[in-house]
């Protein structure tokens, strides 16, 4: 099986490896360095033709547009996800502070969150001085909460990887933890919102900045972030450095990585998995390995690639009922002058009418929902030309709109992408634009010169991911009442990770997955390893004790970010000139 094949960019698969990942993703490739680092033979199969999965973005003409990052977590230099990169290596990309983070823009109000949450606070006190002590309150109760976050990093190991005497000490931790939380929890839904932000203000203005949140606990965090410093621009060259990275330090350290290849089979012997299939072009493949991770879409897994009975139908039952994140309608538009020159800077803009209603904001009504606006190159200057910019706006979006987004649906369930799936994304994109136009960017029409729209058909099309969702299931009673998040399976040595495996959103869930996968592996697999990996989560050794060990593999730190289209196009015009 050693032969070339050019369309997998380099020789054919071993015949068997210690680890099989389904999933190129953020989640995948992170397990893929990680197994690499730890020296276990590992290759990882993604149906798209590059990395990154929601991470991937986009080029078109000299425009890079990142897909996925809205804002950003985690990524400083005591960070979780870089703490988690640093295992692997130093030259991961870095990610500088965000200052300007949050920007709520209505008819009546236009208020900024940025790293130094009291001056929004002194605004507010000074706008509604009758409600003085209440603000006070709540920017204090925020600063608990982004206090408890500090310790975050070192609380993120599995307790499935733990003896009882650990277990105990990690239970106190996360007890400890969630106390500055438990006061909040209760307040959810239209009437707990109310109820719990009164107990700070009364006032209707204030209430309606969060006009959209789903629970009082979505109002206080992105404030206690703020009071944490721990919002991140991406990093230099867009989201698609991640995947870049780890992919190159996943090769570099042994590991294989296979693109256009779906796996279509898991292989189950005796409740244990053994191994995939998949398929390349065409031509069926079959691989051998004592573990499976699937950081993929857990429904589809249990429901089309293994055994009909290798998972009870109760499960499958809980993970097709199981709220899962929405997709979006995502505007992407190339801009012909600077975004700055727009008035737009690095936050993303909430803009909405808090008189349409909680439920309304968030249905996907490109006439009533709010819209998000981020101009990712003012954040970073790379992604397009000097005399240029971009702009996306995108508001939530499910997969069963618009007769499944005028799409017609063959015997083997792919949409038919035709005239009316067209016309509806010109619909909403001139719907959506015409809003940003008349509310915030006057003229913006006349600046575009490049429109890209994508559906949830689009998003399932490119991640696989149930109904093209953003994030997969959502945290909430009632999915952690129904364990749909695990990374173990009812298959043994098939294992989940991403966000599947874990509820929550974004790249730090989708990280700290990846590490908790690998270390269940290892703890069978390569004792010195997991026990280094574990005292480094716990926060008990430093990054370079790890470099020191002659344990792991080592991978000499010599990534070099590729230029991205428009950093190409100026070198060649310095050159002529």
């Amino acid at each position: 099986m050693q032969n070339v094949d050019k369309d997998m960019k380099k020789v054919e698969p071993k015949r068997e490896y210690d680890v099989v990942i389904i999933g190129g993703g953020i989640s995948g490739l992170t397990s893929a360095a990680l197994f690499s680092k730890a020296g276990l033979s590992c290759c990882l199969l993604e149906m798209d033709n590059r990395p990154g999965g929601y991470l991937a973005g986009f080029r078109r003409h000299d425009f890079r547009f990142d897909s996925a990052i809205h804002w950003l977590n985690y990524c400083g230099e005591e960070g979780l996800v870089s703490k988690i990169f640093q295992l692997i290596g130093d030259d991961y990309p870095k990610c500088e502070q965000q200052h300007r983070i949050r920007r709520f823009v209505s008819d009546d109000f236009d208020y900024l969150v940025s790293d130094n949450p009291d001056e929004l606070k002194q605004q507010w006190i000074k706008e509604f001085p009758h409600e003085k002590k209440g603000i006070i309150r709540f920017f204090k109760d925020a600063k608990k909460i982004a206090k408890s976050f500090e310790n975050y990093s070192n609380l993120s190991r599995t307790m499935l990887t733990m003896n009882w005497l650990e277990s105990a000490a990690h239970g106190l931790k996360m007890l400890k933890f969630a106390v500055p939380f438990i006061p909040h929890v209760k307040y959810t839904g239209n009437e707990g919102i109310k109820k719990g932000l009164n107990r700070y203000f009364k006032d209707e203005k204030l209430h309606r900045i969060f006009c959209s949140e789903p629970d009082v606990l979505s109002c206080l965090i992105p404030i206690s972030w703020a009071y944490s410093k721990n919002f991140q621009l991406p990093p230099t060259g867009g989201s698609q450095s991640f995947p870049e990275w780890l992919l190159y330090a996943t090769e570099k350290m042994n590991g294989d990585v296979f693109f256009k290849s779906k796996v279509t089979e898991v292989l189950v012997k005796n409740g244990t998995s053994k191994g995939v299939k998949f398929d390349h072009r065409g031509a069926i493949h079959e691989v051998k390995s004592k573990y499976v991770v699937a950081a993929s879409d857990a429904e589809t897994l249990f429901e089309k690639l293994l055994p009909e009975n290798a998972v009870p139908i109760k499960l499958k039952t809980k993970l097709k009922k199981a709220p899962i994140y929405a997709s979006a309608i995502t505007v992407a538009l190339g801009l012909d002058c600077p975004a700055e020159e727009l008035g737009l800077d690095e936050e993303i803009i909430f803009l909405a009418d808090p008189a349409v209603g909680r439920q309304e904001l968030g249905k996907g009504d490109p006439h009533k929902s709010g819209i998000h606006i981020l101009a990712s190159s003012v954040r970073d200057k790379t992604l397009a030309l000097t005399e240029h910019g971009t702009l996306t706006l995108f508001i939530p979006a499910w997969m069963d709109e618009n007769n499944t987004w005028g799409c017609e649906i063959d015997e083997e369930g792919n949409f038919i992408r035709g005239e009316k799936y067209n016309a509806i994304k010109k619909e909403y994109a001139d719907i959506l634009i015409d809003r940003v136009q008349e509310k915030l960017i006057p003229n913006l029409k006349k600046h575009i010169l490049y429109c890209d729209v994508a559906t949830p058909i689009t998003h399932l099309r490119y991640t696989g991911n149930k109904n093209g969702t953003m994030m997969a299931q959502k945290p909430g009673k009632e999915n952690y009442k129904a364990k749909v998040a695990s990374y173990k399976t009812p298959v043994k040595n098939l294992l989940l990770s991403g966000h599947w495996a874990d509820l929550g959103g974004g790249i730090p869930i989708a990280v700290k997955s990846s590490i908790n996968t690998t270390l269940m592996i290892l703890q069978k697999e390569n004792k010195p390893a997991f026990r280094l990996f574990s005292k480094y989560m716990d926060g008990k050794i430093t990054a370079k004790s790890l470099s020191e060990s002659t344990v792991l593999v080592d991978y000499d730190n010599s990534w070099v970010r590729e230029p991205t289209p428009a950093e190409k196009k100026i070198s060649r015009r310095e050159k002529e000139d």
